[in-house]
């Protein structure tokens, strides 16, 4: 039997997802088809019927043979519906629609939204939407963009193909090739545009068409379920309802579930199961949080949007896969689904999320941004994730924070946070979230960096000029020329035989004092530890005295610090050390 494909619709905010949903879902109620809609838990079902009633000859002209039985659509769009999506390798949702706003273009989450689907190998198709906010754009009553074009004016023909050619250009820096739906030669190779108005309808047949024939032309190998086999699915959402106590809302793709099976799910300390109770629909469009909303039902097939009432669901979380234990390797497929979610580096971040999949799509973002993750875990941020995070930072200092996402502090994390002056970056949009989380890192970057480039002492040469002796102890103050590199207080100053002399204390140039001399500099420079005349004498060339770990970032990770004389200075000052220690 070949299932429903599970749509998702994704995009930045306001751009039209929920418009776009609701739309369909009108047009389909509007087509009075026999099977009209059907309302699932967290999804709504078009059938096959309406889909052709709404496109007409659109459908039938592509000449495929549609044996999809319709389209589920996930009612609540965005990132966050979609990651509750996951499956193992992947994602439950077979296509999704990427909308734009086409008056404004990509934005934040837009670009956000392709390296999910990129990250799970989902395709999708860009719904271009809002063209009835093109100025001069005159809103025909249909539901084709194409037959609505042929009515407009060549100035707006024009303009729709500049706003089409953006999103070619935006997403070919993505890596990806686009065109119009039209135009579009190879579905396998390019990501089809379809303009629409999600307010006026226009578009919406054309968009039906296409997701129905990539549906049935690509999919259908991937469609294919066996109604008996084994129950397959994924928690949307886990809610409290009055009369029923804890249920979960699922997906089920694949398989049957009855009354009373028992099935498994992963939980915050391994794998929970529970017997199936009851299992419920909507009876209408808004079923509420009390028993009197839905109806109940013994069995139900693949794709399909179910609630289910049962003991020992309490546990279960959100974006856990769902499957029944008619299997004995039913523990290993949960542990094996979620363990990959839940690797993590040896450094980097801790993450704190509402959901698996939440957990999941954040950490796809990261690696492919470069950056870690040390800890992963479900719920609020609590004193242990900040103890940790005090202890990572040891090690990991710019990269050591803790990154919340849709989740809550409690009272003694925020606390001991305060105290250990541990960073929490927390929020409910993903690539806010991610874009603090890199300044974050880049800041302390930076400020280790240049710690380290402070710390360091740099090679350095000077000639100790004659008459120039102000004091000759405590400490020795005479002045100098510095032929190379440079010189700051706190460098050891050796000799020529690789013996140290004194420390610069401080050094002035007029009776100012300056924090460093450079090549060509003459200043007065104050020595501890040294006697003038003894140790130091006129005419002597000294040399800073760079250690071997000194020595080694300034030939390696802190190349950049110095340039090819002071590099030359610098192979000169290590063979002086190394000759001396050899004695």
């Amino acid at each position: 039997m070949i299932r429903q494909p599970i749509i998702a619709v994704m995009g930045h905010v306001d751009h039209g997802k929920t418009t776009l949903l609701d739309k369909v879902r009108n047009s389909a109620v509007a087509a009075k088809e026999a099977g009209g809609i059907t309302q699932h838990i967290g999804a709504s079902e078009v059938g096959i019927e309406q889909i052709r009633k709404i496109c007409g000859k659109i459908l039938s002209a592509s000449n495929l043979n549609i044996t999809i039985p319709g389209l589920l659509f996930i009612d609540t769009p965005g990132h966050e519906a979609f990651t509750s999506l996951r499956v193992r390798g992947g994602s439950i949702a077979d296509i999704a629609m990427l909308v734009v706003d086409v008056t404004k273009g990509f934005e934040p989450q837009t670009l956000e939204a392709i390296e999910i689907l990129k990250g799970y190998k989902t395709p999708f198709v860009v719904v271009a939407n809002k063209i009835d906010l093109i100025t001069g754009w005159r809103v025909n009553k249909t539901n084709s963009f194409m037959e609505s074009l042929a009515m407009q004016s060549d100035s707006i023909k024009s303009e729709i193909d500049a706003r089409i050619y953006e999103i070619v250009g935006k997403l070919s820096e993505h890596g990806m090739n686009c065109e119009l739906f039209s135009r579009v030669k190879d579905f396998n190779k390019e990501v089809a545009i379809i303009p629409i108005s999600a307010k006026t309808g226009e578009g919406i047949a054309e968009l039906l068409m296409v997701v129905t024939g990539l549906a049935q032309r690509f999919l259908e190998a991937r469609l294919k379920i066996e109604i008996s086999g084994r129950a397959k699915g994924t928690i949307l959402e886990k809610r409290e309802i009055k009369g029923l106590g804890t249920t979960i809302d699922i997906i089920l793709y694949d398989g049957t579930l009855h009354s009373n099976d028992t099935i498994a799910f992963a939980t915050p300390k391994g794998v929970g199961t529970a017997k199936i109770r009851a299992m419920l629909k909507p009876k209408g469009n808004a079923p509420g949080d009390s028993a009197s909303g839905y109806g109940y039902v013994n069995e139900v097939s693949a794709a399909a949007g179910i609630k289910i009432s049962g003991n020992g669901l309490e546990d279960a979380i959100a974006g856990s896969p769902i499957i029944d234990t008619s299997s004995e390797d039913y523990e290993s497929e949960i542990k094996s689904n979620i363990g990959e979610v839940f690797s993590t580096d040896s450094k980097g971040a801790i993450l704190k999320a509402d959901s698996v999949g939440s957990i999941d799509a954040i950490s796809k973002l990261f690696k492919g941004a470069g950056l870690f993750i040390s800890k992963k875990d479900i719920g609020n941020v609590t004193k242990r994730d900040v103890i940790d995070a005090f202890t990572m930072s040891a090690s990991d200092p710019a990269g050591t924070a803790i990154v919340a996402f849709n989740v809550k502090l409690d009272k003694e994390a925020q606390e001991a946070a305060d105290m250990c002056r541990v960073s929490i970056i927390s929020g409910d949009i993903i690539y806010k979230l991610l874009d603090e989380y890199k300044a974050f890192v880049d800041q302390k970057q930076k400020i280790s960096t240049q710690a380290l480039e402070d710390r360091i002492t740099y090679p350095g040469s000077l000639n100790v000029l004659i008459g120039s002796c102000f004091r000759a102890s405590h400490p020795a103050i005479f002045g100098v020329e510095v032929t190379q590199g440079r010189i700051k207080p706190g460098y050891r100053l050796m000799n020529s035989k690789g013996e140290v002399v004194g420390r610069i204390k401080g050094i002035q140039n007029e009776k100012t004092p300056i924090e460093s001399a450079k090549r060509g500099d003459r200043v007065a420079i104050a020595v501890n530890d040294a006697t003038f005349g003894r140790q130091i004498n006129e005419n002597d060339v000294l040399y800073s005295y760079v250690t071997k770990d000194d020595a080694r970032l300034l030939n390696g990770e802190c190349t950049y610090l110095i340039n090819e004389d002071e590099r030359k200075l610098l192979g000169v000052i290590t063979n002086i050390i190394k000759s001396a220690s050899s004695l």
